[in-house]
């Protein structure tokens, strides 16, 4: 599988991602012709899609229909009452399995000009939500707020958009956490249906960097669907291996990281003090080791 990058030249962009799912907004300032102003007021916004992780050995589908994307501007006081602080970014009805987002791959969701300003927020309107398991049991999960007043994200620090310059922002949308099952399907009464509680994380892609590799055992076979999960301090993000073995994790804050790796039967793997240095993309191949080192004489 080949791993998307999100660095884009010619642009300025905002990328906006979801962990489980990725939303990518780019800014940028250019012309008609493509190319940039500096002295322009306003830049170019190209929103894209993607997953990150979710449990995918028991789920087929992960859908979401949004229908309308908005930015908050930070106003100083004497704009307060003149000036609505929030911009429409997107207003379409549109379905996405977060389940084809993963590793690196995104979804354009919107390419337009935006005013250069500092924005702090924005406000997702999620109309329905929806699981479909392997098994083929489907579930319509009920949006709290999605469709009304929209779930709001905040970006801290607040983005600076500059006319002319590339400014990129991540969404992560992380699935695993934010459908949250009801009952057991490993017992009778089996799986009663799922709550949504959204767990959405806002980075500035321009100071954010990207960790990629491989996942295999010790004979060097590619390991698929092994969880694979940054920490620092808490956990940051989490994906798991393709079926060729192979990750990814998009808008990593710079720092230094412990990089895991986990799948029933290995050794859980730590790989301690990971650097992430922002617009670049750090390799590590992780080899995991089977827990039953048992032999037959």
């Amino acid at each position: 599988m080949q791993l998307t990058s999100l660095m884009k030249k010619g642009k300025t962009r905002l990328s906006l991602v979801m962990a489980a799912l990725v939303m990518v907004f780019a800014i940028a300032a250019c012309n008609e012709e493509n190319t940039l102003d500096l002295s322009s007021d306003k830049g170019r916004l190209n929103i894209e899609l993607t997953d990150a992780p979710i449990n995918i050995d028991m789920v087929q589908e992960a859908n979401v229909t949004i229908t309308r994307i908005e930015a908050r501007r930070v106003l100083d006081s004497a704009e307060v009452d003149s000036i609505h602080p929030f911009i429409e970014l997107y207003n379409e009805t549109e379905t996405y399995n977060l389940l084809e987002l993963r590793n690196g791959v995104t979804e354009t969701l919107v390419d337009m000009e935006v005013p250069a300003d500092e924005y702090d927020l924005i406000r997702l309107y999620v109309d329905e939500a929806s699981l479909t398991l392997n098994n083929g049991d489907s579930y319509s999960v009920k949006v709290p707020s999605g469709e009304q007043t929209g779930i709001k994200v905040f970006i801290e620090p607040a983005l600076q958009v500059q006319g002319g310059l590339t400014s990129e922002l991540l969404l992560d949308f992380d699935i695993s956490q934010s459908f949250i099952m009801q009952g057991n399907m490993n017992t009778p009464a089996g799986v009663k249906g799922f709550i949504f509680k959204p767990v959405i994380r806002a980075v500035n892609q321009t100071t954010a960097g990207q960790i990629q590799g491989l996942v295999s055992d010790t004979s060097q076979t590619p390991v698929d669907e092994a969880a694979v999960w940054i920490r620092k301090d808490t956990v940051i993000s989490t994906t798991y291996s393709d079926t060729t073995g192979e990750y990814a994790i998009l808008g990593i804050p710079e720092g230094s990281y412990d990089l895991y790796a986990a799948k029933e039967g290995y050794d859980t793997l730590q790989v301690n003090n990971v650097e992430v240095i922002p617009g670049n993309i750090t390799t590590r191949n992780l080899e995991l080791t089977p827990t039953d080192t048992t032999t037959t004489e």
